[in-house]
């Protein structure tokens, strides 16, 4: 008989940063669908953003429409779906061997809103956690992923074990992770290794933000920024020389 878990109460947030425009076909999404999926059966409230479809301006400051801008949605988006998010989900493409430039441009917009404080004094990401899906037909998951969950927990992101999840067909131009080849195989679709591993990454993001959430966080002690500028040192001595 499966176990029961309370996930009730958590709320998480995917943002495809493919360079696809809805409602053009996206195997980023098809992938991630699959993580979102599990969460949503586990009673997590999941949300979705195709960060090409909206108005995001370039840049690292909270609201770019007070430093040249025209228009950024990016502030309402912080407001109403990073913020109240537990868990956070990058998903991209991977061209020349790299994460796409939507992906570098939401990490970007992450960036700027790194000095807000919660609460307790901590940066707002303390206490959440964060993963990330990458896909494409070429070698560089392992290192997309591995910039992507740097900057998260660089940001204040929790990262649980296995939290990156991916699938790349054959070198140069070939199938996609939702397309079907020849011998009736859906290419990534029936790929075990993928689908372990896209498994995997929900139930450890699931797990790690109800340890957190239910233990209120991260603690708040020797990472307050207020309490340091204002003289607290905890602990930090000067080395003698």
């Amino acid at each position: 008989m499966a176990e029961k878990y309370d996930f009730e109460d958590l709320r998480a947030l995917f943002i495809n940063c493919t360079l696809k425009k809805s409602p053009e076909t996206s195997s980023t999404q098809i992938l991630a669908n699959i993580s979102m999926n599990i969460m949503k059966n586990q009673g997590v409230k999941v949300d979705l953003i195709r960060a090409v479809d909206h108005d995001i301006a370039f840049g690292v400051q909270p609201d770019m429409r007070q430093h040249g801008w025209e228009s950024d949605e990016w502030p309402e988006i912080f407001e109403n779906k990073v913020k109240p998010a537990d868990i956070l989900v990058l998903c991209g493409p991977i061209w020349l061997g790299d994460n796409s430039s939507i992906m570098k441009k939401v990490i970007e917009r992450l960036y700027a809103n790194s000095a807000v404080l919660n609460n307790e004094g901590q940066y707002a990401y303390y206490g959440r956690v964060g993963g990330c899906i990458i896909t494409g037909n070429e070698d560089g998951i392992k290192h997309c992923a591995m910039n992507v969950l740097y900057s998260l927990q660089h940001l204040g992101y929790v990262i649980p074990p296995q939290a990156d999840a991916g699938w790349i067909g054959e070198a140069g131009p070939g199938p996609s992770y939702g397309d079907k080849l020849d011998n009736g195989s859906r290419a990534g679709i029936d790929n075990d290794f993928t689908n372990r591993n896209t498994t995997f990454m929900a139930w450890n993001l699931m797990h790690m933000a109800k340890m957190l959430k239910s233990n209120g966080g991260i603690p708040a002690h020797g990472n307050q920024l207020e309490k340091w500028q204002s003289g607290e040192r905890f602990g930090f001595e000067k080395p003698h020389r």
